[in-house]
């Protein structure tokens, strides 16, 4: 049976929509089918590191969002009304496309689906998974309505209860790290001398359980409280509303603080769970469909983003025909390869941060509120945690795609630099990746490699010249630069064709 489409995408949250925009921007054709009846309007992931805004940007779905956003950059944390730590967060200085980014996930979602749309797209929703069937050409999704359609490959994004992960029979194993936490959307009303402002978030420690505060746009905030003790069987809004409007006052030592005009409240316990592969056939797992996360850190959208931005320009490769065989197997596998390693160091460290701020024993209290406090106020950890938080850091040169030799290595991720085309007109190396590959370098090696990179590439690679300091990431040597920022491979003509020889084995489509 032949494909109705290229790809069908389950999931419209912000991986399945940023997957969607990243596989049309190569030429695919895209189905995205959601369960809900509608777009979801609360919440839920609350911030956008620098990572996120470069996927974002790639895409051409960054938009207005960093003015949207607040930018509460500061986490003070105290021990009643007494501050003890304040850790600053900045612009980790690298070239990205917007520092990082209070915003809701809702608004994140709501400016990917206008891209979506531009891109000639839209997601269906009340289109439940039922089951599906792969064969070697593709596979078939029947929906909870009986409909049945053919896709080329099947794509699961649709969260930490994936349908699709389900049906595949992909294990997903991991553990419980902690009890329930209650999370409020709404307003505060500080009350006299509380000192609570919106420059950042503030924390309070205490023996019965952490309560974060954190500004969000709109007047509204954030409200997150461990509470073991909270026992309800399924309570409502108002019952967890409720609650946090008891605790508030006890935890924070401030009897004035009120909380006023609800617009969410739901309940959590935290989970660590890592999907066994990431990959059953032609069906594939992307986001919280293959990976569960704490909140603390912000890692879970951000880890999922880059997921839909890494597989996106592989599976195009296959489907369009550039690699194939064996070639092409091998080239999927490398998705798993460079992903999943990095979602297991993440789950290590959003585990290890939940642990801190749910300590419950007076060893572990004392380890969090007189240790860590003074090492976390120096100003050279605070640079380490916005640089780890970022992402930016993330490299895939132990990869089966990376290298070795001089920086930058290939895996390596290359910075949004200042570019000139060949016509001489100005851009940014980030803003031709969208959908498509770069050459950058000069001199004849340089042209020479990107003929070689055409006969593999066609169009979908561009020529550029860096224009203006690049701290040895060009010059020297051409480099081809991966749809993703990643650096693919450098050297003269010959070392590309090797490489495109080794991953881009077959005939253009």
């Amino acid at each position: 049976m032949e494909a109705e489409i290229d790809v069908l995408v389950v999931g419209a949250g912000p991986v399945g929509l940023a997957l969607a925009c990243a596989l049309l921007q190569h030429g695919l054709s895209v189905r995205v089918i959601d369960k809900a009846a509608a777009p979801a309007t609360t919440s839920r992931a609350n911030f956008v590191h620098a990572r996120g805004s470069e996927v974002l940007d790639r895409l051409d779905a960054l938009g207005n969002l960093p003015e949207e956003s607040v930018r509460a950059m500061t986490i003070t944390t105290y021990a009643g009304d007494r501050p003890m730590m304040r850790i600053r967060f900045g612009d980790p200085g690298l070239g990205t496309a917007a520092p990082p980014m209070v915003i809701s996930q809702a608004r994140v979602e709501a400016h990917l689906r206008e891209r979506l749309a531009e891109l000639g797209g839209r997601p269906e929703w009340g289109a439940p998974l039922a089951g599906f069937q792969q064969d070697a050409d593709g596979v078939t999704a029947v929906l909870g309505d009986g409909r049945t359609i053919r896709a080329g490959w099947l794509a699961g994004c649709d969260g930490t209860a994936s349908a699709v992960r389900k049906l595949a029979g992909i294990g997903f194993p991991g553990v419980k790290v902690s009890e329930r936490f209650l999370l409020v959307d709404g307003r505060l009303d500080p009350g006299p001398g509380s000192g609570l402002d919106r420059s950042g978030t503030s924390g309070w420690t205490h023996a019965d359980g952490v309560l974060g505060a954190m500004p969000m746009p709109g007047e509204q905030w954030r409200l997150l409280a461990y509470d073991a003790a909270f026992s309800a069987d399924k309570p409502s809004e108002e019952e967890i509303a409720e609650r946090v409007r008891q605790i508030l006052p006890e935890r924070t030592g401030l009897p004035g603080l009120r909380l006023t005009d609800v617009t969410w409240a739901s309940l959590f316990s935290v989970h660590r769970r890592l999907a066994d592969a990431y990959r059953n056939g032609r069906v594939l797992l992307a986001g919280d469909a293959a990976h569960v996360h704490a909140p603390f850190g912000g890692q879970g959208m951000l880890t999922g983003l880059g997921d839909a931005e890494n597989l996106a320009w592989k599976l195009a490769l296959v489907v369009q025909g550039i690699v194939q065989g064996a070639t092409a197997e091998r080239l999927l596998d490398t998705y798993q390869a460079e992903r999943r390693p990095l979602a297991t160091a993440v789950l290590r460290g959003s585990t290890a941060a939940t642990k801190v701020n749910i300590a419950g024993s007076p060893l572990g209290r004392f380890l969090r509120d007189q240790v860590l406090v003074r090492v976390f106020n120096q100003p050279w950890i605070q640079r380490w945690t916005t640089y780890t938080t970022s992402q930016l850091w993330v490299s895939y040169r132990r990869g089966p795609l990376g290298g070795r030799g001089r920086k930058p290595r290939p895996g390596d991720r290359v910075g949004d630099l200042a570019c000139r085309r060949p016509d001489g007109s100005r851009t940014r190396l980030h803003a031709e990746l969208r959908g498509r590959w770069v050459m950058l370098g000069d001199g004849i090696e340089c042209d020479a490699a990107f003929e070689a990179a055409r006969q593999r590439l066609g169009d979908r690679v561009v020529r550029l010249h860096a224009a203006g300091p690049t701290d040895g990431t060009a010059g020297e040597h051409a480099l081809l630069i991966r749809p993703d920022a990643h650096l693919a491979c450098k050297g003269g003509p010959a070392d590309l064709t090797r490489w495109l020889a080794h991953w881009l084995d077959g005939a253009l489509a």
